[in-house]
């Protein structure tokens, strides 16, 4: 940092010390965009980061944030690649947001990429936040969702932590796992499974079938580890080794499922969906995500979304309803991370 550029950060500062919020964002407004203009990236970089940390120190999380907001912006302009050096001052802004400020998640948001999980009905990836757009993961760095999702979870924000903590490291699974068998402790015992599949159930869909495997076994290790009465069979065959849960048949299935997409098995597939049926129904909300993965690793087709209107139109002028729409999916960070090693 030159020293004219380490004076003006002093100035600023000093401005925040007395108590001038608001003089001290507006002025490090006017400075930054000044060597923005000129293209004097480190300049802007360096102002920028130094007066919105001192703001989120001093508990201005709106104008800290704003100028956060302001940084992130440069690095799109500049075309900044996610080094450890563009990330680390993000993340130390982002450690520094209160959780309670509303600018926070929109940092969170411009920083990463947004990604509407497809496991909630649409997918949708939004490219052109800083770390999608100019990294080389098309959902965001995945540092960078671990951090946040890690921060999510330790807030019980459970929502905004799978959203990230899915598209994170090889890190991130432990955190998740953590966050969900601490939600299933406050509810029925019989439950387990469902908490398991909102680890499970999305790692798959993004194609990380490693960190899927690794979610379903630290669940099932901390509930035998916590249960000590709970009925557990060991079941070990030439090809596998699987633990069987028979007062859990739904946790029997995700392990069934996991050993269903290695080996390719789309009759596998088809029986374990026939067997479990029942359980499965009575859970309601696992069809979509089911449909999702027999489409990707069984090339099993989505079936056909029918409309009513369409098929009376179609059987009258000879033609086929319309088609259902296949859900887009989602090459995120986890898949390319694991890419090679499922």
């Amino acid at each position: 940092m030159s020293a004219k550029i380490e004076k003006i950060i002093v100035r600023l500062q000093g401005k925040i010390t007395e108590g001038q919020f608001y003089e001290a964002q507006q002025q490090t407004r006017v400075v930054a965009a000044r060597y923005v203009k000129q293209e004097n990236w480190t300049a802007a970089i360096d102002i920028l980061f130094n007066v919105a940390s001192s703001l989120l120190k001093a508990g201005q999380g709106g104008s800290g944030g704003d100028l956060g907001l302001f940084l992130i912006d440069v690095y799109k302009q500049a075309e900044l690649k996610p080094d450890s050096s563009n990330k680390g001052k993000l993340l130390t802004l982002l450690r520094q947001f209160d959780p309670e400020e509303p600018t926070r998640k929109k940092f969170i948001g411009e920083m990463i990429g947004y990604v509407q999980p497809p496991w909630r009905g649409n997918a949708e990836l939004i490219i052109g936040r800083w770390s999608s757009k100019c990294g080389e993961y098309p959902a965001g760095e995945p540092d960078l969702h671990h951090v946040a999702g890690s921060l999510y979870a330790e807030e019980h924000e459970a929502y905004e932590a799978e959203r990230h903590l899915t598209l994170g490291t090889k890190d991130s699974p432990e955190v998740l796992v953590k966050m969900e068998y601490e939600w299933y402790t406050q509810d029925d015992s019989h439950t387990a499974a469902l908490y398991a599949a909102r680890a499970v159930f999305p790692y798959l869909i993004t194609g990380n079938v490693r960190d899927a495997s690794k979610s379903l076994r630290l669940f099932t290790s901390r509930l035998t580890e916590e249960n000590k009465n709970l009925a557990v069979q060991d079941v070990s065959s030439s090809s596998s080794d699987m633990r069987v849960y028979p007062s859990l048949p739904l946790l029997n299935f995700l392990g069934l499922l996991l050993f269903a997409v290695r080996k390719g098995a789309a009759d596998l597939f088809k029986q374990l969906k026939t067997k479990y049926a029942t359980h499965i129904n009575e859970v309601g909300i696992w069809d979509e995500a089911l449909v999702s993965i027999g489409e990707m690793y069984f090339n099993i087709q989505r079936p056909r979304q029918g409309n009513p209107l369409f098929d009376m139109m179609g059987s009258m002028f000879g033609g086929g309803g319309a088609p259902g729409k296949p859900q887009p999916k989602l090459v995120g960070a986890s898949a390319l991370a694991a890419e090679g090693l499922d």
